[in-house]
């Protein structure tokens, strides 16, 4: 793009938002490249897009501003957003799964990246709540070759993000047993641990924890001190977060203090 070419500032900053709401956040370094202009020029835009409360600054970018904190977006609205880290998130904790373990996946778009790579690793016994995890273990491989999980469903009732939850399936996961329990979450902070908007997911979630010799969370790096109605866990109960290469250092360094072992997936652009 020529210095003629270049969008003045109101058409620029209406890109980005156009490009932070059809895909739940953006880069700068994205940005730099896709508009022509410097580095600090797309900051300053972020900041004022962030001071009229149209995006959330994170480090190295922004992302679309959360539903309030008791409402729950969708399965497929969640699905397209931060595909890139959820991807480099999933490989990283699918590698901490051995073969032949009990496996809990919670419901979520990260989790469900992690069952995708979870098909290729034989005998497996899978606990979940999520349907869409259930029917994507359950289907044979593209060449044919049969699935390989069990799988058990807790049953329950559906949320917005396609989780099971309440007494059905709380009753369900008090009864089992899981060597490594896979989880995402709706955000966490220091302060508030992990949180869901939904009071039932809150509970259900708990159970999963208790059931699980290892708590592994999924989350990437916009989730963090984004805080949902009812807290679940505090992050010291977490043996291992996985998380992006867009988490900044200071939120770094607040996890690595908590929980038992930080992981930070390097998330191709």
């Amino acid at each position: 793009m020529t210095d003629s070419a270049l969008p003045l500032a109101g058409q620029r900053r209406m890109l980005i938002l156009e490009q932070v709401r059809a895909r739940g956040g953006v880069r700068v370094t994205e940005l730099v490249r896709d508009l022509g202009v410097s580095d600090m020029t797309v900051r300053r835009d972020l900041d004022a897009l962030a001071r009229r409360g149209l995006v959330r600054k994170v480090h190295g970018g922004a992302v679309r501003i959360e539903a309030p904190a008791s409402r729950e977006p969708g399965f497929e609205a969640k699905a397209g957003w931060e595909q890139p880290a959820k991807e480099a998130i999933a490989r990283a904790a699918a590698a901490l799964v051995p073969p032949g373990s009990a496996v809990g996946l919670a419901g979520g778009t990260t989790t469900y990246a992690v069952a995708r790579q979870l098909r290729g690793v034989e005998g497996l016994t899978v606990v979940t709540n999520s349907l869409r995890i259930a029917d994507l273990l359950e289907q044979p491989a593209a060449d044919g070759t049969p699935a390989t999980a069990t799988v058990i469903r807790t049953g329950g009732v559906r949320t917005p993000s396609d989780a099971l939850v309440g007494p059905v399936a709380d009753q369900a996961i008090r009864s089992l047993h899981v060597n490594v329990l896979l989880m995402g979450c709706h955000g966490l902070s220091a302060e508030a641990g992990l949180t869901t908007p939904n009071l039932a997911e809150a509970e259900t979630n708990r159970g999963f924890i208790r059931s699980a010799r290892r708590v592994v969370v999924v989350a990437d790096h916009t989730k963090w001190d984004a805080v949902g109605l009812a807290s679940f866990a505090t992050l010291d109960e977490l043996d291992v977060l996985v998380t992006d290469d867009a988490l900044a250092e200071e939120q770094r360094a607040a996890a690595a203090r908590q929980v038992g072992e930080l992981i930070i997936a390097p998330a191709a652009d």
